[in-house]
């Protein structure tokens, strides 16, 4: 090989070591410092001629790279403290002819924040790839890649969701109803550190009050009257090492604040007719559409609970800040609507994306998608006309802004459904196949509209 060659060989592997870690040092079997590169020079605020030829302690510190070098065991991801930081490192031993003659070591990511940030973005790139697999142990339904829409505020939504997900801070997410607030929570979960531990979700507002801590913190054996023999784990017991989501937080009655508060500053449980207390390692997750602040101003949510969940505040727009979304969404339900109740329907008439886009959605995704699908049933050709959608949106009233409260709007839809249904097949059993509800169902609805 000529000089020249040995030149220019020499010269590439300097590069590629330069380019190819971010930062590297290699030792020999002593300890001793004969290659490390300028980006690692760099952070350690060292010259590089003074570090090589220096012993690799005097030069970084908390180090293991002599040790590596004398004992010949590789260290692979281990924690290492620098300069006030976490390091991620490598030390891999160097041998030749069996013998180790030294060691080189590398970090592959400069803190511990920077892997997380890095494994979060993993997750979700996976969750991409295989969003068809679910892990049914976690409780996890739904992640980024499920959640529709790409306006600016969706769009930064989602990367805030990426950015906090692989740290324990408590979140509270802020919606109004159906905006999607549980899909931010699962993805959150399914983002995170604790993506393989339980996610586990209780809704603060379906639960009666004196079931609520006993739902919560579990209880004994013979607690109480109809307590289960051997007793029962609570949410907080269950979602350990997980994720706690709670969901309509803000319903929650103020004697349960004060315990639930306690849980989180403790982080131990006690259960319902016991005297020993549990430890838990939960993350909190909370939503709620209610006012919060004004709730604290009466008197009715305890402000020091507000502060503990209110780590880092999440808010979900509502679907008439979204307009950008609306198409998008109502292709996504009308696919998803097709597939349920096997009509071939393609499209919307322009009209009727027209209201889409002027309506002011006070039910937000829910209602949009309830509408859809209620269209999907009325519709004999492959496009959705104006038609087919409820009398409440044919009439004018697009705004629906103090006329209508969502559940108005919601059972004035059914009942024109059924009414529509009825029309084109007066035999109930077929029509309420058709809309893919038992007879028993049918009958209960025609009875609550007066339809019988």
């Amino acid at each position: 090989m000529s000089s020249l060659l040995k030149k220019v060989s020499v010269d590439m592997i300097e590069i590629i070591l330069e380019n190819a870690f971010e930062w590297l040092v290699v030792v020999d079997d002593k300890g001793i410092i004969i290659y490390i590169n300028d980006n690692y020079c760099r952070f350690l605020e060292v010259e590089r001629d003074k570090a090589i030829g220096s012993h690799v302690t005097n030069v970084i510190e908390n180090t293991r790279m002599h040790i590596v070098a004398e004992s010949g065991k590789e260290e692979v991801a281990d924690l290492q403290y620098i300069k006030g930081n976490y390091m991620i490192a490598n030390r891999i031993p160097i041998l030749v002819d069996g013998k180790v003659i030294g060691a080189f070591g590398s970090v592959i990511f400069r803190d511990t924040s920077e892997w997380m940030q890095m494994s979060s973005h993993v997750k979700n790139m996976m969750s991409k790839i295989q969003s068809y697999i679910q892990d049914i142990n976690t409780g996890v339904k739904y992640s980024l890649n499920d959640i529709i829409g790409e306006s600016p505020g969706m769009n930064e939504l989602k990367d805030k969701a990426q950015m906090i997900a692989p740290s324990d801070i408590s979140i509270l997410i802020r919606g109004e109803s159906g905006t999607g607030k549980e899909l931010f929570a699962h993805s959150i979960h399914q983002l995170s550190e604790r993506s393989g531990q339980p996610f586990i979700k209780v809704n603060c507002a379906a639960i009666p009050e004196q079931l609520l801590e006993s739902e919560l913190f579990g209880y004994e054996e013979g607690a109480f009257t109809g307590a289960k023999k051997g007793g029962k784990k609570g949410k907080f017991q269950l979602a350990h090492k997980g994720t706690l989501f709670l969901d309509e937080i803000g319903d929650m009655p103020l004697n349960m604040q004060a315990k639930l508060l306690r849980v989180l500053q403790e982080g131990e449980v006690e259960a319902v007719g016991s005297t020993r207390v549990q430890n838990v390692d939960v993350r909190i997750i909370a939503a709620t559409n209610r006012p919060l602040e004004k709730m604290m101003e009466e008197k009715r949510f305890r402000s020091d609970l507000y502060y503990r969940i209110n780590v880092i505040p999440f808010q979900i727009p509502p679907l008439r800040e979204r307009k950008d979304d609306i198409e998008t969404l109502a292709s996504f339900f009308l696919e998803k609507s097709t597939k349920s109740s096997g009509k071939r329907i393609k499209d919307f008439d322009q009209e009727v994306l027209r209201i889409f886009l002027s309506y002011s959605w006070p039910g937000n995704l829910r209602e949009l998608e309830n509408v859809i699908h209620a269209s999907t049933y009325l519709t004999n050709g492959s496009t959705i006309s104006l038609q087919s959608l409820p009398t409440y949106m044919k009439t004018g009233n697009i705004y629906g802004v103090g006329s209508k409260t969502l559940k108005e709007i919601l059972e004035e839809t059914e009942k024109s459904v059924l009414t529509q249904s009825l029309q084109a097949q007066p035999d109930k059993r077929k029509a309420a196949k058709s809309l893919g509800i038992s007879k028993s169902s049918m009958y209960e609805k025609l009875n609550k509209y007066g339809l019988l």
